[in-house]
């Protein structure tokens, strides 16, 4: 699953430990998520959604296998 949290980040001038702190979850978590290691759980998305005050699908685009 492809993602703009990264960009999202940026965009708010945020660090890694400043949105994992945001979200309750480590600084480790959002680094994972950035490159594309760990894909989030629906509650973490929606909190991450929330937060940034977008729609989820705004931030995570799925990707299919082929």
């Amino acid at each position: 699953m492809n993602n703009n949290l990264k960009v999202l980040r940026a965009k708010y001038d945020l660090t890694q430990q400043n949105l994992a702190e945001k979200v309750d979850v480590t600084r480790q978590t959002i680094i994972s998520i950035e490159k594309q290691k760990y894909e989030p759980s629906l509650t973490l998305a929606f909190k991450l959604a929330n937060y940034f005050n977008v729609k989820i699908e705004d931030i995570f685009k799925f990707k299919e296998e082929n």
